[in-house]
């Protein structure tokens, strides 16, 4: 009998229909970050068993946009570029384990299928949304990456706006801000097919970039508003003192994790 190849479903004779490819996956993409504050306990809600919040600073959070192109090692998809094209929004935090400081995604949108089932894999709580972001350009009235550009961003899910923001850059800086600056801590969860069997999958991972590059970036202000929707929850991140913002253009490649822990989350 034939096997089934894919790396992910639907898996095929062929292998051809499988939603992703194998890593590694490599990603050109423009970023606009704000970085606020927030009540702590709202972040220490977030983390699951045994991690805990960032001993210093435990309530910044950064809300980041990012418009992205990715591909394969064969970067086949940009010559497609329904394929390799897509939009984020996601929420990060810093906590720790083990006593080091990690960077965790709790809330992240995307607007393609194909971004979810990577975001499955690598433990990213990945959700449909509509994400939009002002992109630059040297020509017409889009704005340059110089001082004054200002930049907007905006989030929706479900049909509700979730978030929106005005940036504006002030100057170049060293970095794209504090709080997504190290490695991720994700948790990958799935439950059980038998009722009362809990989850089948619980694994606490760390993945990161297998290389980076990026251009200078740029720090400014943000007007960031957040909004309350019936099946969301970011608004819960609320905003008590705004920090700066960030934007950056990066290219990433990831390709693969590593198994911290198994079955210690106590999710549910």
């Amino acid at each position: 009998m034939t096997g089934l190849r894919g790396y992910f479903h639907p898996k095929t004779a062929t292998g051809a229909a499988s939603l992703i490819p194998a890593p590694p996956w490599r990603y050109s993409g423009d970023l606009l970050t704000v970085e606020y504050r927030t009540d702590p306990g709202r972040v220490r809600e977030l983390l699951p068993e045994p991690l805990e919040p960032a001993a210093e600073d435990p309530g910044a959070v950064a809300l980041i946009w990012a418009d992205w192109q990715s591909c394969a090692d064969s970067g086949q998809e940009l010559l497609d570029p329904v394929r390799a094209q897509y939009k984020e929004a996601f929420a990060v935090v810093r906590c720790t384990y083990r006593q080091r400081t990690y960077t965790r995604c709790v809330f992240i949108w995307v607007d393609k299928d194909f971004a979810v089932a990577r975001g499955l894999h690598q433990g990213y709580p990945k959700k449909l949304g509509s994400i939009h972001q002002t992109r630059p350009h040297p020509y017409g009235p889009a704005p340059r990456i110089e001082a004054g550009a200002r930049f907007g961003a905006t989030l929706a899910a479900a049909d509700r706006r979730l978030a929106q923001a005005v940036v504006t850059l002030r100057e170049p800086c060293e970095s794209n801000g504090f709080v997504n600056a190290h490695p991720m801590l994700h948790h990958r969860w799935l439950p059980s097919v038998e009722k009362g069997k809990g989850l089948a999958l619980d694994e606490l991972i760390e993945s990161g970039a297998a290389s980076f590059e990026g251009g200078q970036p740029w720090t400014g202000e943000a007007e960031l508003e957040l909004f309350e929707a019936p099946t969301e929850e970011l608004a819960r991140l609320e905003i008590r003192e705004p920090i700066a913002a960030y934007y950056r253009q990066v290219g990433v490649v990831w390709d693969g994790g590593r198994l911290l822990e198994s079955g210690t989350s106590g999710a549910e």
